[in-house]
């Protein structure tokens, strides 16, 4: 079986979902070949360098317009037993070609969380989902990746009978690469941030309430970059910015924190809460999305209004390592039952089986 990954600007925990699916199907005899953009995506993955393609994009209608006549011959080229499409832009560009035509591969399409349940106004929210509506028609399934997206779907006239919720799953943690150097104080609680530095993801929100409660007992990392340059930052002596971390990396990073901040504004997952679980750390999340799945509250971690300034303070001024090392306990044993790659493997394996 060929399948082909066709993305955009992929980084973050898209590129992580990708590269564990590489990992995870090769192993079952699939054959994966991957066309991402240029800008702003990853240049290491775990397939041959044969079967990675690039095209020269940045995201504009024009450039909408390029990418996809460029995705239509690597189409031809490989030609692919399926088309596997991952987020909104992607699968735009991707699948309006095949309003017209009429052979084309089987197309499964991932939005990664859907473009209309963004903050924006009314109208685009409308105009995005009748967009992904007509898209819908050309396609065979849509692989939701939580509950909440399924369900939004649904409220947004997505076809029922086209969606599948499969949760996203992570290998188990790399325990063999060198700790970071890093000059971490370990009488304080070491928060850490992991993801692309977008309005989305909320750091901006959860630095605000941080400079405005100054805990000086709380460091907080962050690991991660800004891709859509919507999100404005802080400088402090109690934040560091620590850029992107190679994924190889990033779990020797998880390990040096006492616990996981992931306060995303929408969020179709929350790839970080289950990289956390797996290096059992807790994970204090906001209120959003499909987050409150991921996360119960006072289990394996704390769930906060995000719009509630003092919710999160609640949390924050009583944190202590020892309950957090309970909850991070709590949150690998959820991992494994949930979470894991190979459950995640097996159940996208078994969508391309059915096509």
């Amino acid at each position: 079986m060929k399948v082909l990954h066709i993305g955009e600007y992929v980084n973050g925990g898209v590129a992580t979902y990708i590269k564990t699916l590489l990992e995870g199907l090769a192993e079952k005899n699939v054959d994966n070949y991957l066309l991402l953009s240029q800008y702003k995506s990853g240049k290491t993955w775990n397939i041959e360098n044969g079967k990675i393609f690039y095209y020269p994009y940045k995201r504009s209608i024009s450039g909408l317009f390029r990418a996809g006549k460029i995705a239509q011959k690597y189409i031809e080229k490989i030609n692919p037993d399926i088309i596997h499409v991952h987020s909104s832009w992607a699968g735009v560009f991707v699948r309006i070609p095949y309003l017209w035509k009429k052979k084309r591969p089987k197309i499964i399409y991932t939005p990664h969380g859907w473009s209309f349940i963004m903050e924006i106004p009314k109208l685009k929210k409308y105009i995005y989902a009748v967009v992904e509506r007509i898209l819908t028609n050309i396609t065979d399934r849509i692989i939701t990746i939580s509950q909440y997206e399924y369900n939004q779907g649904i409220k947004y006239g997505i076809d029922k009978n086209k969606m599948i919720m499969t949760y996203n799953g992570v290998s188990e943690a790399n325990r063999n690469r060198a700790m970071p150097d890093l000059n971490v104080d370990l009488m304080k609680i070491n928060l850490l941030f992991v993801g692309r530095i977008d309005k989305a993801k909320g750091l901006d929100i959860f630095l605000n309430y941080y400079r405005e409660f100054d805990f000086k007992n709380i460091h907080l990392y962050v690991a991660g970059e800004s891709v859509l340059e919507d999100c404005s930052l802080i400088n402090s002596h109690n934040v560091t910015y620590l850029g992107w971390i190679d994924y190889e990396d990033i779990d020797s990073y998880y390990n040096l924190c006492d616990a996981v901040i992931v306060p995303s504004r929408w969020d179709g997952f929350g790839l970080s809460a289950i990289e956390a679980m797996r290096n059992c750390k807790a994970v204090i999340a906001s209120n959003r999305a499909a987050l409150p799945e991921l996360i119960l509250n006072q289990k394996n971690g704390y769930i906060f209004d995000l719009n509630d300034s003092l919710s999160l303070k609640n949390i924050l001024e009583k944190l202590d390592k020892h309950s957090l090392s309970i909850l991070g306990m709590n949150g690998y044993k959820r991992y494994k039952a949930l979470f894991t790659s190979k459950i995640f493997c097996e159940n996208t394996l078994k969508v391309y089986e059915e096509l």
